[in-house]
């Protein structure tokens, strides 16, 4: 999917993750956070998560450097950025 917005990304990641709690999920990087460090609304599993193509998303390097630092704070999450 060409993801352009946040909100598309938290979707995506709904949708193809389909984690625990996800009717619960924030949808943002602090609902991530609790998620993937502490269980939270939206916890994956122990599982990667891969961005391809992130050069011809519309998404912040911001955003994409967040997601990465709450990744490397969970022992059973981890994030590919390609």
């Amino acid at each position: 999917a060409n993801i352009k917005t946040e909100d598309e990304f938290w979707r995506e990641y709904l949708s193809a993750v389909q984690p625990e709690g996800m009717e619960y999920f924030g949808g943002n990087l602090a609902a991530f956070r609790d998620a993937v460090t502490a269980g939270g609304p939206g916890y994956p599993g122990k599982c990667t998560l891969r961005v391809l193509n992130q050069h011809a998303t519309s998404l912040s390097k911001t955003f994409l450097a967040k997601l990465t630092e709450i990744a490397e704070q969970s022992r059973d999450f981890r994030i590919e950025l390609s």
